[in-house]
C-alpha cells in the first residue's frame, strides 16, 4: 500500500486538474472535426482514448518533470516533499514507471490512423524536454503550451487525413490559454524560484502581470471567434461564448491577485472548467 501511495503521488493521479488540462484540447479538436451525421460510436470512442491517453501521458511527464527538477524541487517550500525530491523513490524506479507508462499509452495511441501516431511520436522529445526551459528561458510556459494542447491537433488528425487553417488557429489561442493559467500557477512558487535561479512568465512579468494575462486571454477569445466564424457556426455558439469571456475576464482576472498563492491556486484550478466550457461551445456549434 506504501508503494502504491507513492506511485500515486509521484504520478499525481490524485490531482485531476493536470490531465484534465491536457484532455480539453483532445476533446476540442475531435469535436470540431468529427461529422456527428455519421457513426457517435467512434466519436465516443475516440474521446475515450484521449482521455486514457491523457492521463498516462500527463502522469509519465510528471515523473520526468521530478527525475530532472529533484535537485531543485529539494530547495522549494511547495516541492521539497515530492517522492523523488525526498528520497522516497529511487531515480531508478522512477524510470521504470514512467517507461510502463509510456508503454500503456502507446497501446491507447494504435488505435488512431498512421498520421496521427506519427504526429504524437513526433512531440514525444518536446514533452520530454519542457522540464529544462525553465532553466533556461523566461518562456518555459510558452513551450508547456505548445506541448499540452498538441492533443488539439491530435484530435483533428484523429479524424481528418490533413491539417488546415482551422485547428491551426485553435491550436494557437490554446497556447494562449495555457500561457495564462501557467502563468497565473506560477506565482505560487515566484519568491524560491528566483532564488534559486529558475525562470518563467510570471518572473518575466512579475512587475505587471495583469496586462500581459490580459493579452493572452484576449487572444484565445479572438481563436474562438475566428474558429466559430470559419466553421460558420450558429449564433447560439457566440452566444455561448459569453460565459467563457466572463469566466476569464470577470472570475479569473478580476479576482486575480499575484501576492496570494491561494486565490492563484483557485484560479489555475478553475481553468477545468473553463476547458469543460470551450468544449460545450464546440459541441454547440457543431450540433445546433
Amino acid at each position: 500500500m506504501n508503494q502504491l501511495n507513492l506511485f500515486l503521488e509521484v504520478t499525481r493521479l490524485k490531482k485531476p486538474i493536470g490531465y484534465m488540462l491536457l484532455f480539453w484540447p483532445c476533446a476540442w479538436g475531435l469535436t470540431i472535426a468529427y461529422d456527428f451525421s455519421s457513426n457517435k460510436y467512434d466519436y465516443f470512442f475516440y474521446l475515450l482514448l484521449f482521455f486514457l491517453g491523457s492521463v498516462l501521458m500527463r502522469s509519465a511527464g510528471c515523473i520526468v518533470n521530478d527525475i530532472l527538477d529533484r535537485k531543485f524541487d529539494k530547495r522549494v517550500f511547495r516541492t521539497k516533499d515530492r517522492p523523488i525530491a525526498s528520497g522516497r523513490i529511487s531515480v531508478e524506479l522512477a524510470i521504470f514507471y514512467s517507461g510502463f507508462l509510456c508503454i500503456m499509452a502507446f497501446f491507447v495511441l494504435i488505435n488512431f490512423n498512421l498520421f496521427t501516431i506519427i504526429i504524437a511520436l513526433a512531440s514525444m522529445p518536446l514533452a520530454f524536454t519542457y522540464p529544462l526551459m525553465k532553466r533556461f528561458t523566461y518562456w518555459p510556459q510558452l513551450f508547456l503550451g505548445i506541448t499540452f494542447n498538441y492533443g488539439l491537433i491530435l484530435g483533428w488528425t484523429s479524424i481528418n487525413a490533413e491539417i488546415n487553417l482551422i485547428p491551426i488557429i485553435f491550436y494557437y489561442g490554446a497556447i494562449f490559454w495555457t500561457l495564462g493559467y501557467d502563468t497565473i500557477y506560477g506565482f505560487q512558487d515566484i519568491k524560491d524560484d528566483e532564488i534559486i535561479g529558475l525562470k518563467s512568465t510570471s518572473i518575466k512579468f512579475k512587475s505587471n502581470p495583469i496586462i500581459f494575462l490580459y493579452i493572452c486571454y484576449t487572444v484565445l477569445t479572438l481563436c474562438l471567434i475566428i474558429v466559430g466564424y470559419l466553421n460558420e457556426f450558429k449564433q447560439l455558439y457566440f452566444i455561448f461564448l459569453i460565459t467563457i469571456i466572463y469566466h476569464m475576464y470577470f472570475f479569473q482576472l478580476k479576482n486575480f491577485n499575484s501576492k496570494k498563492p491561494s486565490m492563484c491556486l483557485k484560479i489555475f484550478k478553475s481553468n477545468n472548467f473553463l476547458g469543460m466550457l470551450i468544449f460545450i461551445s464546440v459541441l454547440i456549434g457543431k450540433l445546433i
